[in-house]
C-alpha cells in the first residue's frame, strides 16, 4: 500500500460515525480533500460540511464520485455500512479500501500510541486523557468517540509525539493498532453479534492487551483477567494506582489519589459518579507516567467539561434537571442512574430510553429491564435499527422489551411523539438515554424546560 500521505483524497463511507468524523477531520486539516457519503444528515455531518467537507446523503454514482482516480484516492470505510453502491463501484475500480482502524494505526503507528478500550468509559477515559495532555501542553494528537466539551471536537492536533485514541472492540478493530500505552476499562459482554458469547470478547481483549511491549504502560481496571502482567487502577479499593475518599459537596466531587508511592488529596471536578472516577483515576495514572507534575493536573481535573451526551446535566431555575446520556448498555444505564439515585435520592426520576440495535436488545433484554426498573416512569422509544434489519429479528420490539419491565408508569413512544409526551410528565429529573438518534430530542428539551 503507498503511504497515506501520497493520497490526495480521501473518500469516507459512513463519514457521520464518531470514529469516522475523526479521520477525517485530521485529513482535511492536514490540507487533503476529503469527501464522503453517509445515511443520516446529524449535528455532526452538519459540522463537517460547514468545516468545508463535501458530503452526499444519497448512494449514487455521481460526478464526484467518478472524477475520482485511483492512484491518488484512499477509500476509508466502516464495517457498520454492509451494503453500498458507491462501494461496489469503488471495489470494482480496484481503489484502495480500508477500514476506519487500519488507516488509524497506521496514522498512529509511528506515535507513542496511548489507546483506550473498553465496553464502558473508554469515551470519557480517552477525553480526559487528551485534556490532561492538552493542559499539559503536551505534543500530541487525538482521535475520540465522542465530542470534547473543552475543546468543541473530537479530534485535535497539538504534536505527533504522542497520539490518544478510543480503541473500539467492535469488529475487533482495536487489533490493527499499536499501542505503546493501553488501558482496558471493561470487559462485559456486548456486540455478540460480531463475537457469539462473553468467553469470545475477554479473548478480543486478551489480544488487544498483548499488543503492548511494556508491562508498566498496560493499566487494567482491578479485577478484570487479562492473562499477562500488567498495572492496576480501582476506586475505594487498594490497587497499584487508586482513589478514595469521595465526597460531594456544592455539586462537587472530592477525591484522593494514590500512586505506588505517594498519596495526592483532593482533587475536585464535576463529573458525577463513581464510575467517572475511576476513570478519572487511570487518566492520572498514565499522565504520571509521563511526567505531568500533580499541581498542573489538579488544575486540569478542575476545568474538564466532559463531553457532549455522557450525563449532560442542566439544572433550572424551577429546580428541575435534565440529563442527557449515551448510555446503551444496561451496565452503562445502570451506571448513569445509580449517579442519580446516590445525589438526588428524593427526586421523581423520568427516563426516556432508546434501544440500540436489535441484536442488543435481544441479548441484554432482561439487564436493560432490570435497569430501566431503577426509575419512576419510562418512555420507552422504538429500537433504533442502525446497520440491523427489523425482518432478521422477528418479535424483537420495544413492546416486548417493556413487558419485560414491572414499572407501573411505562409506555412505548416513536421518537416523534416523544416530546410531547415528556411535556405532559410530572417528574423532577428527566434522563434521555441511547445511542440512536434520540439527541434530536436534546435541544427541544433544553428549550422548553428553560421556558418552564
Amino acid at each position: 500500500m503507498k503511504v497515506l500521505e501520497t493520497y490526495q483524497n480521501f473518500y469516507f463511507v459512513g463519514i457521520g460515525g464518531i470514529g469516522m468524523s475523526a479521520l477525517a477531520r485530521y485529513f482535511h486539516a492536514s490540507g487533503k480533500k476529503v469527501l464522503g457519503y453517509d445515511k443520516t444528515n446529524t449535528k455532526l455531518t452538519t459540522a463537517l460540511m460547514n468545516e468545508g467537507i463535501d458530503i452526499v446523503f444519497e448512494d449514487l454514482i455521481d460526478e464526484r464520485i467518478t472524477s475520482l482516480e485511483k492512484e491518488n484516492t484512499l477509500i476509508i470505510y466502516t464495517p457498520a455500512i454492509k451494503k453500498l453502491g458507491i462501494l461496489d463501484y469503488l471495489n470494482e475500480n480496484q481503489f484502495e479500501v480500508l477500514k476506519r482502524a487500519k488507516v488509524l494505526g497506521l496514522i498512529t503507528e509511528n506515535t507513542d500510541c496511548i489507546a483506550v478500550a473498553g465496553t464502558h468509559g473508554k469515551t470519557t477515559t480517552s477525553t480526559l486523557v487528551s485534556h490532561l495532555c492538552k493542559e499539559a501542553d503536551l505534543p500530541f494528537s487525538c482521535f475520540l468517540g465522542g465530542i470534547s466539551e473543552n475543546f468543541k471536537s473530537n479530534f485535535l492536533y497539538n504534536g505527533s509525539q504522542y497520539s490518544v485514541v478510543e480503541a473500539d472492540e467492535y469488529d475487533r478493530s482495536f487489533l490493527s493498532l499499536s499501542p505503546d500505552w493501553a488501558v482496558i476499562t471493561s470487559t462485559d459482554a456486548d456486540h455478540l453479534d460480531i463475537y457469539g458469547d462473553k468467553n469470545t470478547i475477554e479473548e478480543g481483549f486478551r489480544q488487544f492487551a498483548a499488543l503492548v511491549p511494556n508491562d508498566k504502560q498496560l493499566f487494567v481496571r482491578k479485577g478484570i483477567e487479562i492473562g499477562r502482567p500488567h498495572l492496576t487502577y480501582a476506586v475505594n479499593e487498594v490497587a497499584d494506582y487508586y482513589s478514595d475518599n469521595l465526597r460531594m459537596e456544592n455539586d462537587k466531587i472530592y477525591f484522593d489519589f494514590h500512586t505506588p508511592t505517594e498519596t495526592v488529596k483532593d482533587f475536585i471536578w464535576e463529573i458525577p459518579g463513581i464510575h467517572n472516577v475511576e476513570n478519572a483515576t487511570v487518566a492520572l495514572a498514565i499522565l504520571n507516567n509521563l511526567g505531568v507534575d500533580f499541581e498542573t493536573l489538579k488544575k486540569a481535573i478542575a476545568n474538564f467539561k466532559g463531553i457532549k451526551r455522557r450525563y449532560t446535566k442542566h439544572r433550572y431555575q424551577n429546580g428541575k434537571i435534565y440529563i442527557d446520556d449515551y448510555a446503551h448498555h444496561p451496565t452503562e444505564i445502570n451506571a448513569v442512574v445509580s449517579s442519580i439515585r446516590t445525589f438526588y435520592p428524593e427526586k421523581k426520576l423520568l427516563v426516556v430510553f432508546q434501544p440500540h440495535l436489535f441484536s442488543r436488545t435481544r441479548d441484554f433484554a432482561d439487564g436493560f429491564a432490570e435497569s430501566l426498573n431503577n426509575s419512576d416512569e419510562l418512555i420507552l422509544l422504538d429500537i433504533y435499527p442502525a446497520r440491523e434489519l427489523q425482518e432478521n429479528f422477528e418479535g424483537i420490539t420495544s413492546s416486548w422489551l417493556l413487558d419485560k419491565v414491572t414499572l407501573d408508569k411505562k409506555e412505548v413512544s416513536t421518537l416523534n411523539d416523544a416530546f410531547n409526551k415528556i411535556k405532559e410528565k410530572e417528574f423532577d429529573i428527566l434522563l434521555t438515554v441511547g445511542a440512536g438518534n434520540i439527541d434530536t430530542l436534546y435541544d427541544p428539551i433544553c428549550e422548553w424546560m428553560e421556558k418552564n
